[in-house]
């Protein structure tokens, strides 16, 4: 077990979100000419539990889909590839989004199609979470979820409620989509409620501050100190802990882009030490989409193969990183590709 911390990961990791369509036109609109748009199986959770399954660690997926051709063959090719679906047959449409190829989730080149997917329409009482829960030792979710509706909200809080009854480990991605939180609610409203069941929260000191409330102090732009923004992610992992006596590590994320250059570290927060990982430059990347699921399943994989912090850290670091390269919502890379990043002696 990694110093500081009682999380002791047994079991399957259960991952719960929205599994979408990624549909990606060039930004010069060729796509037109090629009667071709590439797409990719997406979605935040889904990503977890695809680079879990790839290192190793065994993984459930839980969300719902229409029962359709489509979706059927969606669910076998993921079966294929070794991941358990757990799938709420319902609804009439898979979810879609639109993003330029190259863009980031926060530029205009974003289109949600969601509204009325299968997922969207979930409400409490529909998923069996004792069934869920069978032989599972950790349950992640992230922060897009409760941002699709109320009712989504509460299915997250149902489940979080009985994972906690049966101690299985609980992690959180503060993964903020001003998009989706159109149904009268805004995230601090919502999620410290479910903050509160989490062992592990991930994020950004930007997140922490629209999802949970917690104030930046000082004024940090982008174009800040390096210095400045470790100390604000130390302060607020430290509040975070003190607000939600059951979180026992908070990690935070950083990735600028200036002047072609991408710049990406990360910190983290646990047994009242704050590491801080190597720092990656790089001159040009291919793709933005994922690099924090990738980072999150990295520290699921640390806990599962009994790390230290620092060890923990620097591989889901390098695995975000290297993330940047490929094309896909989800790596490709094994562990050993990782580590050769990394620099770490992890088995």
């Amino acid at each position: 077990m990694a110093s500081g911390l009682k999380i002791e990961p047994k079991g399957k990791v259960l991952t719960f979100g929205e599994l979408l369509l990624r549909i990606s036109p060039d930004e010069e609109g060729q796509w037109l000419n090629q009667n071709q748009l590439p797409f990719f199986i997406a979605g935040a959770e889904l990503n977890v539990a695809t680079a879990l399954n790839l290192w190793g660690i065994p993984v459930k997926y839980q969300t719902a889909l229409p029962d359709n051709g489509l979706a059927r063959q969606i669910v076998a090719f993921e079966e294929q590839q070794g991941i358990q679906m757990a799938i709420d047959y319902r609804g009439q449409r898979l979810g879609l989004y639109f993003l330029t190829k190259g863009k980031d989730l926060k530029n205009d080149a974003l289109i949600y199609d969601r509204a009325y997917s299968a997922f969207s329409e979930l409400k409490p009482g529909m998923i069996d979470w004792e069934k869920a829960f069978e032989g599972v030792g950790w349950f992640h979710f992230s922060a897009i979820c409760p941002a699709i509706s109320q009712d989504i909200a509460d299915v997250c809080e149902e489940a979080l409620k009985i994972a906690s009854e049966k101690n299985i480990v609980v992690s959180i991605d503060l993964n903020y989509r001003s998009r989706l939180w159109k149904y009268g609610k805004t995230p601090v409203e919502v999620l410290p409620e479910l903050v509160q069941y989490c062992d592990l929260v991930m994020g950004n000191i930007w997140a922490a501050e629209t999802m949970l409330g917690i104030p930046l102090t000082g004024i940090l732009h982008e174009s800040g100190q390096k210095s400045n923004y470790l100390e604000a992610a130390k302060e607020t992992s430290e509040e975070i802990i003190r607000r939600y006596p059951k979180c026992k590590a908070v990690a935070n994320t950083f990735r600028f882009d200036s002047h072609g250059q991408a710049n990406y570290y990360a910190a983290f927060y646990t047994g009242g030490e704050f590491h801080v990982s190597r720092e990656y430059h790089a001159p040009q990347i291919i793709n933005k989409v994922g690099s924090g699921d990738c980072f999150m399943a990295g520290l699921i994989y640390g806990f599962y193969r009994i790390h230290q912090p620092a060890e923990i850290l620097e591989f889901a670091t390098a695995a975000a990183f290297k993330k940047l390269f490929i094309e896909a919502d989800v790596t490709n890379l094994g562990v050993g590709e990782i580590l050769s990043e990394s620099q770490q002696k992890i088995i």
